[in-house]
């Protein structure tokens, strides 16, 4: 199985700003936020793209 363009998981700070169905990284801080969406990337794999200044989408190109 060959997972590309997919969202692997979402990084916040606003859980309120992320539907339903994602794999979803809650942080208490923009700091924690980062570091999230860093490692995620590394461990995932995949690019991540800051939407907002709350919201981190790691995906698989």
């Amino acid at each position: 199985m060959n997972i590309e363009k997919y969202i692997l998981a979402v990084v916040t700070t606003n859980p309120k700003r992320v539907p339903s169905g994602a794999t979803v990284f809650v942080c208490d801080n923009k700091e924690d936020m980062d570091n999230y969406a860093v490692n995620l990337e590394a461990i995932l794999d995949g690019i991540a793209h800051a939407i907002t200044d709350e919201v981190y989408i790691i995906v698989k190109h």
